[in-house]
Parts: C-alpha cells; sequence; structure tokens
C-alpha cells in the first residue's frame, strides 16, 4: 500500500510543484510536504487525511516571521504582571469561578487541582476562550516542520496534529490556533493533545474548542500528570529582613521551610511559615526593593507548562486573586527598558570581568541575574541580581549604548 501510494505520488511531484509554486508557496516547499506525507503514511495517519488535509496546507510567511521575530526590548516583570494580572481579569476569572463551580468542583475533586488554577491558566491562555489564534494549525505546523530551524520538533507535532484529526476530533478547516500550533481554551500543542485531552462531557470526541469541560479536565488531567502535588499551594509572598542574603535568592537554591524562617522569611503578613516539611526557593523578580515569593513544588509544575518564571509567578499571583487573596503587599519596581543588544554587551561585560554569564544572547534569565548577583556580592552591594540604572553605570554599558530607556 506504502509503496504504491509513494510511487503514485513521485510521478505527479512535478505537477504538485508546479501547482504549490503557481499558489504562492516557495520553491522546495512541495517537495517537502510530499516527503512529510511519506512520513505521515509511515506512521499510520490514514490515506485520507494525508491526501486531503496534508496535500492542501500552504506555507505561510507570517508564521515564519513570527518565528524570527525577536522583541527589539525585553519586557520587564513588572510590565509582564500588570498586563497579565489585571482587575479585569481578576473579576471575570471569579463571575467564571462562580458560574463554573459545580463543573469545575468535580475536576477538582477528580485530579486534586484546585479550581482556581485551571480559571488563571485559562484566563491567561486565551483570555477565558475569548481567543484561541486564527492561524490553520495545519499550514503553520507544515510552514514550521519545512523550515530547517526546528524541522524535527514541528514535523512530530504536524503528525500528532494530523492524528487528531484522523481519531475525528475536528476537522482542518476547524483546526485553529496559534502560529505555533498551540489549540484550544488551554493552548495545549498537538503532542501535549494526545497525551492529555479528555472527552469529559463523553460526546465521542475530544473537544478543546468547543468543550469547556474537555477543556478544563483536559487542564487539570495535564497537571496532574506532569507532577501537581494535592493540597499544596504554588507558592506565596513573604516578607525578608534587611539583612537577608540575597544571593540565596533563585531556583537553584532549595531550603526547607524551616531553613528559610532561620535566614528571617515570614508570610507577607509577618506572620512565621508554615510548619510543613516542604522545600522552597525564593524569586525577587524585581530586586530587594520589590515583591518576594518562596516558590514551592507546583511552581515548578507550571513551569512545566511554560517555563518562564514570570508566566508561573502571574499564574500562581492570579489564581489567589480569583479565589479572593488581596494585592501584592509590595508591588514590583520597574526595571529600566533594555534593548537585546543592550543585554547582549551587560553579558558580555560580565564575562569579561569574570563574572560568567553564559553565551551572551540577548535574554535576561536566570544565568545572568545569578552573574549580576556574584558582581553585586563582590562589590559589598546587595546582591538581588536586579539590573537597574545605577548597575548599568557602573558596569559601563551606558558608555557603549547610551542612557537606558525609560520603563514602560
Amino acid at each position: 500500500m506504502f509503496s504504491r501510494t509513494f510511487g503514485f505520488v513521485a510521478l505527479i511531484l512535478p505537477i504538485l510543484v508546479l501547482a504549490a509554486e503557481e499558489a504562492g508557496n516557495p520553491p522546495g516547499f512541495a517537495e517537502c510536504v510530499v516527503r512529510l506525507q511519506d512520513t505521515a503514511l509511515e506512521q499510520g495517519i490514514s490515506s485520507t487525511v494525508v491526501n486531503k488535509d496534508l496535500a492542501d496546507v500552504n506555507y505561510v510567511v507570517r508564521v515564519i516571521e513570527l518565528d524570527r521575530k525577536q522583541p527589539e526590548f525585553s519586557e520587564s516583570f513588572a510590565t509582564y504582571f500588570e498586563r497579565r494580572v489585571t482587575q479585569d481579569r481578576i473579576v471575570k476569572g471569579r463571575a467564571l469561578l462562580a458560574e463554573h463551580r459545580q463543573l469545575l468542583n468535580r475536576i477538582s475533586r477528580e485530579f486534586g487541582v484546585p479550581a482556581q488554577y485551571l480559571v488563571s491558566f485559562w484566563g491567561l491562555e486565551t483570555n477565558f476562550g475569548s481567543y484561541f489564534g486564527k492561524m490553520p494549525i495545519l499550514d503553520s505546523l507544515a510552514t514550521l516542520a519545512c523550515d530547517p530551524r526546528r524541522s524535527e520538533y514541528f514535523t512530530g507535532e504536524l503528525i500528532n496534529a494530523l492524528k487528531i484529526i484522523d481519531e475525528g476530533s475536528i476537522t482542518s478547516e476547524k483546526m485553529q490556533g496559534s502560529w505555533a500550533g498551540a489549540m484550544g481554551h488551554t493552548q495545549f500543542m498537538p503532542s501535549v493533545f494526545l497525551r492529555y485531552a479528555l472527552d469529559y462531557d463523553a460526546d465521542g470526541k475530544r473537544d478543546l474548542w468547543g468543550s469547556l469541560p474537555d477543556a478544563l479536565a483536559s487542564a487539570a488531567n495535564f497537571l496532574r500528570g506532569i507532577g501537581w502535588q494535592k493540597e499544596q499551594r504554588w507558592g506565596r509572598e513573604v516578607s525578608l529582613p534587611k539583612n537577608f542574603p540575597y544571593e540565596k535568592a533563585g531556583l537553584a537554591t532549595r531550603l526547607s521551610l524551616q531553613q528559610w524562617q532561620a535566614l528571617g522569611v515570614r508570610q507577607s503578613s509577618g506572620a512565621n511559615l508554615p510548619d510543613e516539611d516542604m522545600q522552597a526557593s525564593l524569586l525577587v523578580p524585581t530586586g530587594h526593593e520589590g515583591p518576594a515569593f518562596l516558590v514551592y513544588d507546583n511552581f515548578h509544575v507550571i513551569m512545566r507548562w511554560n517555563r518562564a518564571e514570570a508566566y508561573a509567578l502571574a499564574v500562581g499571583h492570579l489564581a489567589d486573586r480569583i479565589n479572593g487573596a488581596g494585592t501584592l503587599k509590595r508591588q514590583p519596581v520597574q526595571a529600566p527598558r533594555l534593548s537585546r543588544e543592550q543585554i547582549t554587551t551587560l553579558q558580555t561585560t560580565l564575562n569579561e570581568t569574570g563574572f560568567a554569564a553564559g553565551e551572551p544572547d540577548g535574554v535576561l534569565g536566570p544565568g545572568t541575574r545569578a552573574a549580576i548577583s556574584r558582581y553585586q556580592q563582590s562589590r559589598q552591594q546587595i546582591a538581588d541580581g536586579f539590573v537597574s540604572k545605577s548597575l548599568l553605570a557602573e558596569l559601563g554599558v551606558t558608555r557603549y549604548l547610551g542612557k537606558p530607556s525609560e520603563p514602560d
């Protein structure tokens, strides 16, 4: 069967190439699609889906533009946080928590994930289902699969998307989402969909677009599958003493709650930390003048959904606010708005002065903040790893690039 299909495709390949180029697809795309069709058949995708849905994909220039696009300026934690944990989102999240309480309670009992977290993820991923993305998923994934930068990964996701169509969960025409292939209320990639999506409303298909029970139960199933700890928080805001050793901040350091207590860490209310046998890390995303957070095992689970610390902090705090908690005791402090070029120069300067920040890449990540902390510690400064204007001036970065931009 496969060899006959392959021979037929090879026979009409010149016709496919000509048709593809006339449709506006770049040279080489049609040949790539033929290879993807062969791979799909080898993976057991039905010939109907391969010859109808996969054969009709188009190259999307915008997808490549978005894949290549690197923000000119990095978004500070304060800006990121304030744009995502908004009063409107909190109010709507609380209303939806009440509206869907019966469904959410049932899911929470079954999977061990509290309702407010499911609503928080829902809010951050698609603003509670108001925007799923409008890109045809097969077009996006085929475009990325035929691009050499991450071809292997996106070829796998394309095959997984075809499996979803093949199982009858959705048609290719209705399978729309983000430019990178994330789909539905909870923005699952196809591989996550196949492993964790559920037909929770028992209508015979796993529908993350049109069925809220399927979407929220699937999110809970995913979180449980990647290690969610029942009956535990994500973390909490804490207060720190004036003499706190900030070099201990960061995910690389994990101490018991008793050890953090001995270092003077308290709940934001001033109360002692819980007397629980738990490990935690301490984060100060905007330095010693901003909020401090102790984060627990479930914080790392959130980061398996999205690897950004800022995302995980936003999910956790939004969940708390939806569940009735108040605002942070200390608000995030704005940092200078830095371009990727400025961050690259900062990293290079740190490396040259003996404080290894890793390969300069223009991304202000944990490695760079740790290098800054070591630099600050060597100068008897508060070693919080925060990039301030005074730090940039001291390192001479502004000498090369001019005065840093003001915060947004």
